[in-house]
């Protein structure tokens, strides 16, 4: 029972690999498919990311229900998180047409690469750095707002009305969740950054006082 919630991680990672190479297929191999087959690949990649990201909630919630967390899950749960969020920002940039992506997209990649580094920075002293309830809360804005600008650029696949004003609610709407979920991770990453900072240097900004006479 306890390879279940660690299986249910690795399928999210692989589903997140095949969101980014049909997004990055239909982007790259436009010229040389049919309207039909490059929008089955925009749906592929749509669904097989709301599948990755609802497995995000089960897996964690059958290991402590299974009484099955362990040290592999542990490490491959992030990953695959990771994984997940840059793949499908990055077929996003690949596939174009919204611009609005582009920065608060890049400012999520900036947070998670330098999260990372910080974690591993922080492991090899001995120190930990634990999820804060704010970071799981931007993970799930994070994949909401993803998911959005997901439907969005494959709008046009899933046969959804083009006019004007639907497909431009439908943009802005993306576009104010995706730069909230910008919000949060920048925020998180800062709180870890502070946390890193004090336990890594802990006496740093101390000003060092002169002896007294």
């Amino acid at each position: 029972m306890w390879r279940i919630p660690n299986f249910i991680t690795g399928l999210r990672l692989g589903l997140a690999l095949l969101t980014f190479f049909c997004l990055a297929g239909a982007a790259l191999l436009s010229d040389k498919l049919t309207p039909g087959t490059q929008f089955l690949l925009e749906r592929i990649a749509f669904w097989a990311f709301v599948v990755a990201a609802l497995t995000d909630f089960v897996d964690g919630w059958l290991a402590r229900r299974l009484n099955a967390v362990t040290v592999w899950g542990a490490i491959l749960d992030p990953i695959a998180d990771k994984v997940l969020v840059c793949g499908v920002v990055l077929g996003l940039l690949t596939l174009g047409g919204n611009g609005m992506v582009a920065i608060p997209a890049a400012l999520i990649l900036f947070r998670e690469f330098t999260v990372s580094a910080l974690r591993e920075v922080a492991a090899g002293k001995g120190v930990k750095l634990p999820v804060t309830l704010l970071s799981k809360w931007k993970t799930t804005l994070q994949l909401v707002a993803l998911g959005a600008e997901l439907l969005v650029a494959c709008w046009g696949a899933f046969g959804l009305p083009s006019d004007p004003g639907t497909l431009g609610v439908a943009t802005t709407v993306a576009n104010v969740l995706l730069w909230i979920a910008a919000l949060i991770t920048v925020i998180t990453g800062a709180q870890y950054w502070e946390k890193a900072h004090m336990a890594l240097i802990p006496h740093a900004g101390a000003e060092p006082r002169a002896p007294r006479p």
